[in-house]
């Protein structure tokens, strides 16, 4: 009888905590693709979006934090969805893959980053849709560099004049976090065997001046195709609501930057972004966090456009919360899909555990559906 009543009140226990984790969850807006208690002191980083050929989507992340290896061997996941987004399954785990960007290329797809933090510059391809990767284990595999100390994030990667192209940044300047980040552009001949380090090419490194410039320095770059056919690099910059914009030559090898004319005021400048142009409206788009007019920190999430790269309006304001400590939307990654956006997001939330470590420290990998985008006004 004892027995029989403890394993029933072991059941409406473990009911009770299964509602109320449903219950805190179901606040959380989108679906949950992955989850990290903070407990674990692991935290969700990184998140990448792509769409097969097939239609299929693809979703990755990594880990970082006190819980994770990612400083000597990190560890990055990928997801499936075959219902456009509705439920995702893993069915990928990747050793020594950090700060990847997801992007399909001539029918593979490839995730590239680094092998650790500020590790070596590294490419994977897939040919199964993301369930099997290639091994960066040499210079013909996916291996970059033998040097490391680079840095970047999952950033558009673009083909343009036949090259295929994607902003990183190494930290090999002196000084700490922002101050160490040099700017470049890494690319490709576009048929060229992007495993091969021989078919890439670095342009010059750019180092940010904190003595004069804004902010303490600039990372995270886009490569975008200006309304002229210019190549841009759009830098985050560390100073509040405010970007960058390296020029570019055609080959992607030069670059130059003028402090008077190339610090633009962008609502989210500060934070991660992404930027892509949609030829029917003549606009470029991002998804950002604005952080003044009202002052905030990641816990506001908007979707913002630009007809020349250096005004940008605020379009819509999509997700808000009062608290700016443990809950932010942040380096989202988006694609357009007919008339919708859809995104992933590094998401710090409630949850049955306590919530969030902080709101940097994100305990979510969400996704999310903008349908009619181009519609979306205040």
């Amino acid at each position: 009888m004892m027995r029989w009543l403890c394993l029933s009140l072991g059941f409406i226990v473990a009911a009770c905590q299964a509602q109320d984790s449903s219950a805190v969850q179901s606040k959380l807006p989108g679906v949950v693709i992955d989850h990290r208690p903070a407990s674990t002191k692991i935290y969700i980083g990184s998140p990448a979006l792509a769409v097969l050929p097939d239609g299929r989507y693809v979703a990755s992340h990594d880990e970082f934090g006190p819980g994770s290896a990612y400083r000597t061997r990190a560890v990055s996941f990928v997801f499936e969805s075959t219902d456009r987004g509705q439920s995702w399954k893993q069915i990928a785990r990747i050793e020594g893959m950090f700060w990847g960007s997801l992007f399909v290329h001539n029918g593979a797809l490839y995730l590239m980053g680094t092998d650790k933090e500020y590790g070596r510059i590294v490419i994977r391809r897939s040919t199964d849709g993301g369930q099997t990767w290639t091994e960066p284990v040499d210079g013909k595999s996916g291996l970059l560099t033998d040097d490391d100390h680079y840095h970047c994030a999952p950033v558009p990667v673009v083909v343009h004049n036949d090259r295929i192209l994607r902003a990183m940044e190494d930290a090999k300047d002196p000084g700490t976090w922002g101050y160490h980040f040099r700017s470049f552009v890494i690319s490709a001949p576009r048929d060229a065997d992007l495993l091969d380090s021989s078919s890439w090419t670095m342009s010059f490194p750019m180092s940010h001046d904190e003595q004069t410039w804004k902010g303490k320095g600039w990372l995270e770059g886009n490569v975008v195709i200006d309304p002229r056919g210019n190549l841009l690099n759009i830098l985050r910059v560390d100073f509040p609501d405010t970007a960058a914009i390296v020029h570019l030559s055609p080959d992607g090898k030069a670059a130059s930057f003028d402090p008077q004319k190339d610090f633009i005021t962008m609502p989210g400048g500060a934070v991660k972004f992404t930027i892509r142009f949609d030829p029917k409206t003549r606009r470029y788009w991002s998804i950002v966090n604005p952080q003044t007019n009202p002052k905030a920190v990641r816990n506001r999430l908007a979707l913002v456009s630009s007809e020349d790269l250096r005004t940008w309006t605020i379009r819509k304001v999509l997700f808000e919360h009062p608290d700016p400590e443990k809950h932010a939307w942040q380096y989202v990654d988006w694609l357009f899909e007919g008339n919708d956006i859809i995104f992933v997001s590094r998401t710090a939330f409630d949850d049955a555990s306590g919530g969030a470590h902080n709101y940097h420290d994100a305990n979510f990998m969400t996704f999310h559906r903008l349908t009619n985008f181009r519609s979306l006004s205040f």
